[in-house]
């Protein structure tokens, strides 16, 4: 049985359904494949892709004029995203990646490039694409990337090198941020859609990491490529602010996902402990276990409460750097406090392989340091509480 978390939020039927929808297709497709995908180390489950992709799950959150399901609050995209999540977290950031490349074209681009870029995304075979921010020399400093776009007569000139960057083997649209001017920090980021098969694009070797293999990363490499001037979202130096707008959406849903995770954990411990015997009783009767157990569950609602907190605020249109930051502090190191009682809970069991519980430790640490480190959003949040 699922732990459910109760928050009072009020959901209409369409929400009931997306999450329902999010539920069943962790259930069924999922959670099944989580431990083949990881075993396979550098590879994406894209017949997972297309399926999300023909029952509305990697397109629900893109705008209706496009295509998509139109479903734009955060509220519902942080549910949905808790329970695709639920079943495996890589997984089910992979399959709804579409939203981290929408965000900038949303916020940036004009009714042209939404109607090129976005209506693409909606189909049921939808392309795979790529936001590359991160380079080997700058990754929380977004602001002082070397990626440099020189302009030249109707196109702009790209060259620089762009490192983890998500999906990148698969992508065929990637937004780069570069700077037209270095000296400008900031206001130099300027944002363009680029096509793998552009002369000058280079994508490197899959790279192995620690978890969350379903989703693979490479480096980009950007050698004097020629890219037209309407591939530009927004102005010159207007990147920078929509990227953070981007950031401060995905850092909350990020809480959602490690949420999930969270409840994967706690749900899978609960019955390992009604069902292993120890001392001649269910290990959950030891004081010891149970403790363990309140103190997850506790942990995993906090996570759940201020992500969605964060959510509603911003669906209001506030300004959440802050909120954001601490949704996905609090919830990402939650959700690695969890999944590492999870393991203990299970004892030797939870370090063998043939659980899934040293995969979620894996997993849960790269929740701290994806956009954005637990360091930086402590930055974050006490720039705000000392201003």
């Amino acid at each position: 049985m699922s732990h459910t978390i109760r928050d009072g939020i009020p959901l209409t039927d369409e929400q009931r359904e997306f999450i329902a929808l999010a539920r069943d297709f962790a259930e069924r497709e999922i959670r099944p494949r989580a431990h083949e995908v990881d075993e396979a180390d550098t590879e994406s489950p894209l017949d997972l892709w297309q399926k999300a992709a023909q029952i509305g799950l990697a397109s629900y959150m893109l705008p209706a004029e496009y295509g998509g399901g139109g479903i734009g609050d955060l509220v519902t995209q942080c549910l949905v995203q808790q329970e695709l999540c639920y079943g495996d977290v890589g997984i089910g950031n992979f399959l709804t990646s579409s939203a981290f490349f929408a965000g900038p074209i949303e916020a940036l681009g004009n009714e042209e490039q939404k109607k090129r870029w976005l209506t693409p995304l909606t189909g049921d075979n939808p392309p795979v694409t790529a936001l590359a921010v991160t380079e080997p020399g700058v990754g929380s400093d977004s602001a002082s990337l070397q990626t440099r776009a020189v302009r030249d007569g109707d196109d702009y000139i790209l060259n620089g090198q762009k490192t983890w960057i998500s999906n990148a083997p698969y992508a065929q649209w990637i937004i780069v941020f570069a700077t037209v001017d270095p000296s400008l920090r900031s206001r130099g980021i300027t944002a363009f859609v680029i096509d793998r098969d552009m002369p000058g694009v280079t994508i490197g070797q899959p790279m192995k990491k620690m978890g969350q293999r379903a989703i693979v990363n490479a480096e980009v490499f950007l050698e004097n490529v020629r890219v037209p001037v309407d591939r530009r979202l927004g102005e010159e130096g207007q990147a920078f602010a929509g990227l953070m707008r981007t950031f401060d959406a995905s850092r909350i849903l990020i809480g959602a996902g490690a949420t999930g995770l969270s409840r994967a954990a706690l749900d899978q411990s609960v019955q390992y402990a009604k069902e292993r015997t120890q001392f001649g009783k269910p290990i959950v009767e030891h004081q010891a276990v149970a403790f363990r157990l309140a103190d997850m569950a506790a942990k995993t609602e906090i996570s759940h409460l201020v992500t969605m907190r964060a959510a509603r605020l911003f669906d209001a249109g506030e300004f959440t750097a802050m909120e954001s930051a601490v949704a996905k502090v609090t919830a990402s190191e939650n959700t690695t406090w969890v999944t590492n009682a999870a393991l203990q809970v299970h004892g030797g069991w939870g370090y063998s392989r043939e659980f899934l519980l040293e995969k979620w430790v894996r997993d849960a640490k790269l929740e701290e340091l994806e956009e954005g480190t637990s360091d930086i959003q402590r930055l974050i949040i006490s720039r705000a509480v000392t201003s």
